[in-house]
């Protein structure tokens, strides 16, 4: 029987399951699907998703945003996926990219609280990856990037939002993969290096046990501060069962950016190869 850890030292390398094109609304028009797979074609990656920013700044009266008596979005610069365009697009690369497994995703922010815009969206255009992705928090009635509450007290906006987190988890079940998990460290006051991950080891921990609990995956996201093996064998240790990797690719040039060095992360907390090219990695 082959041994899965040999076959991935022999050159396997794991699908990038989060990647930006120009449909999405912070990623430049020159960001095609077709330099994107070009790019995973070169470095010899399996499969990418093309998880476009699935955001909302108007939301349905159903949606726990409404409830909660949210009003707003801070920033607002967030637009709409243009599906029609996407899907052409889509159908363009499967054909001229045979080789290269492609699916078709969305990155869902703050899921919890759109419930009914996200299964409106997918019931018009399903996808094959839905990520879950937490960018902002509540303040005074509006919805505000992390990054700016970092600026008026990192320590407890960073444990109010892996409390969040575990309340996402817990209360919606539409995306299949936690994205950056550790988002607010590329926002932290004074750099990233200045954040100690091991201060908020219970609340990372408390994320992993809920996320283990639902089977679904962890993502080692390489555009943030890669996360350490700590923090994935912290996952391990709570018994999660399956790790992504995703560059967040908002470039083509980006697409697999440090999977050599994530595979090494991933591998010393315990995770292998899956079932086949396409899967997770897992314990």
């Amino acid at each position: 029987m082959d041994n899965p850890q040999a076959m991935a030292h022999q050159g396997q390398r794991p699908a990038d399951n989060h990647v930006h094109t120009h449909w999405s609304w912070d990623t430049a028009d020159s960001s095609t699907m077709r330099a994107a797979c070009e790019r995973a074609v070169e470095l010899g990656l399996p499969a990418i998703a093309f998880t476009e920013h699935l955001d909302f700044t108007v939301w349905q009266a159903e949606d726990r945003a409404t409830a909660e008596g949210l009003v707003d979005r801070h920033p607002a610069q967030q637009l709409p996926i243009d599906v029609e365009g996407y899907v052409a697009e889509l159908a363009e690369v499967r054909d001229r990219f045979p080789e290269l497994r492609i699916l078709s995703g969305v990155e869902t922010g703050e899921p919890h609280l759109f419930a009914a815009s996200i299964a409106a969206h997918l019931r018009d255009s399903p996808v094959d990856r839905v990520l879950g992705s937490l960018h902002s928090l509540s303040d005074q009635g509006r919805l505000v990037g992390v990054g700016r509450l970092l600026h008026v007290d990192a320590d407890a906006t960073m444990r109010r939002y892996l409390g969040e987190m575990v309340g996402m988890i817990e209360s919606s079940d539409v995306f299949q993969v936690l994205a950056h998990v550790d988002f607010p460290r590329r926002y932290w006051p004074g750099g990233s290096h200045r954040y100690v991950e091991k201060d908020y080891e219970e609340e990372y921990r408390a994320v992993f046990r809920a996320l283990a609990r639902s089977g679904r995956a962890l993502e080692v996201n390489t555009s943030s501060p890669l996360a350490s093996a700590d923090q994935v064998r912290w996952f391990h240790e709570e018994g999660g069962e399956a790790v992504s990797f995703g560059s967040d690719a908002h470039a083509p040039m980006a697409v697999g950016q440090k999977f050599d060095l994530a595979v090494d992360v991933v591998e010393a907390a315990g995770f292998r190869p899956g079932r086949d090219p396409y899967d997770f990695w897992r314990r």
